[in-house]
């Protein structure tokens, strides 16, 4: 499915697993990737827990990326939501827009930045050359 501007909307979609429990399961069970096998990624949970959580440092990570926003469950989609009865706030073509206005805002940075050094550089030549 796209939206109007042609931008995927798959890649928007929020995950139905909570992210306050996957945050919960990674904080008291990440060393045994309680987590994701919550989210469905049991391969990955095997591991983790084979490794035990990599050492505490792939938890650990796992518990940043969650509570930061950026975990995904097993089909990618990613867990947005903490409460588990929540409603889905931002639709999916907000958050294109969203993404639009961001990309709009780096070039923006850019150009900027390019100005920033132009005038930042000194003038070709000396003072009295330019008199």
């Amino acid at each position: 499915m796209t939206d109007p501007f042609g931008t995927s909307l798959e890649r928007y979609e929020a995950s139905p697993r909570s992210r306050g429990v996957a945050f919960v399961l990674a904080v008291v069970l990440g060393f045994f990737g309680g987590h994701r096998f919550y989210v469905g990624r049991t391969a990955s949970g095997v591991a983790q827990l084979c490794t035990l959580g990599g050492l505490g440092l792939w938890a650990f990570y796992d518990a940043i990326m969650i509570a930061g926003g950026e975990f995904r469950d097993a089909e990618g989609r990613r867990l947005t939501h903490w409460d588990p009865t929540e409603a889905e706030s931002l639709t999916p073509p907000m958050l294109a827009e969203f993404e639009r206005m961001r990309a709009e805002l780096d070039e923006l940075h850019e150009r900027l930045d390019f100005t920033e050094r132009m005038l930042a550089r000194p003038a070709a030549g000396t003072p009295e050359e330019r008199s």
